[in-house]
């Protein structure tokens, strides 16, 4: 740390990323990207665009919103884009946290990070012995929730209905509900937009449409929230969002067979993998995300991890005391997963 270092952040602990490696290659099974590349839609507009890098991306996004709109039917006004869901995320704890933020115990870790790095006061809800969210923790509180659902790094799902008791158990706070993974087998709470002017849903490019490296998020809300949104936004980087993005995300939303069935694929080889998991002694949390969250009956998550690593298959593995012991596991191709549990095999022999 400089001695030119903000006092206020000297306490922050930044987020720490899924490894990246540029040397050894792995198959690689720690940072939820897809195994697809981007439809050839996606990556044929973003190369159209880059013929006009001289010009600014457009800041209100509208071809993109517009195609947004046709897409989910939600009007263009109650709809947000932003550069990565991340962004949307710390833009909400900048905006609608006057009275705090709670989010569960075992939940995607930038939470915190945006939590310390605005000033905001926050509280962690313990999730239940099973690791599934108890509505009744949220209902009598004041401050904005955040709830990813799926749940990461879990991938356990909480039904929209639990989470209509949130919401209209105090329709004076928000609850920001994170979709990062919600089109693996889960149900969108996005139809609850019409009915609650405090619930702000937030999606990505990442995870289904195979464009982690484009940095691609947004967001349903009503048109005041978004407005709300708009106003950080234009007073941060009115051009957040770069014309090549913008551009494969339209095509991407227009090659919407190609998303589904690689969304199924995935659905598929979590299945395959969950099932030869179990058969190795492993217990696997349910997921309707594109990874699974496992615990092995005899062998720590740690030294799993480092095994693997050194047979070139990286999965994530965290530390804290509650769920040191288990491995998130990327769902890959099926050749991937069968490389995985034929090296668990030979390490627990």
């Amino acid at each position: 740390m400089s001695g030119f270092f903000s006092q206020k952040y000297k306490e922050l602990v930044p987020y720490v990323p899924g490894e990246q490696p540029q040397g050894r290659s792995y198959i690689k099974l720690n940072t939820n990207e897809s195994p697809f590349p981007p439809s050839p839609r996606a990556v044929a507009a973003a190369a159209e665009a880059a013929k006009k890098l001289q010009l600014y991306s457009d800041p209100e996004m509208r071809l993109l919103k517009k195609k947004l709109s046709e897409v989910y039917g939600v009007p263009e006004n109650a709809i947000f884009v932003c550069n990565g869901s991340d962004e949307v995320l710390n833009f909400a704890f900048m905006a609608f946290c006057d009275q705090g933020a709670v989010f569960p115990d075992v939940t995607y870790g930038f939470y915190e990070v945006f939590a310390q790095l605005n000033g905001v006061k926050y509280r962690k809800i313990p999730l239940k012995s099973d690791f599934t969210v108890d509505p009744a923790d949220y209902t009598g509180t004041n401050e904005t929730a955040f709830l990813a659902n799926p749940n990461a790094p879990t991938g356990v799902f909480l039904p929209v209905k639990e989470i209509e008791k949130i919401l209209s158990s105090n329709e004076r706070r928000l609850v920001v509900v994170d979709e990062a993974y919600i089109d693996f087998g889960g149900e969108s709470c996005l139809p609850l937009i019409k009915k609650y002017c405090n619930l702000l849903v937030t999606r990505t490019f990442s995870k289904s449409r195979s464009m982690a490296g484009a940095r691609l998020g947004y967001a349903f809300a009503s048109p005041a929230l978004i407005a709300d949104l708009e106003t950080v936004k234009y007073s941060t980087n009115p051009y957040n969002v770069n014309a090549m993005t913008a551009a494969a995300g339209i095509g991407a939303l227009e090659d919407g067979d190609y998303t589904e069935k690689n969304c199924l694929t995935i659905a598929s080889n979590r299945a395959f993998a969950a099932e030869e998991l179990e058969k190795l002694s492993f217990t696997v949390l349910p997921s309707r995300a594109n990874f699974l969250f496992a615990r092995h009956a005899t062998v720590g998550g740690e030294e799993l991890y480092l095994r693997l690593k050194e047979k070139g298959i990286l999965v994530r593995h965290f530390g804290a005391e509650r769920i040191k012991d288990f491995l998130r596991i990327t769902v890959g191709s099926k050749e991937e997963m069968r490389a995985l549990t034929e090296a668990l095999k030979e390490i627990l022999k």
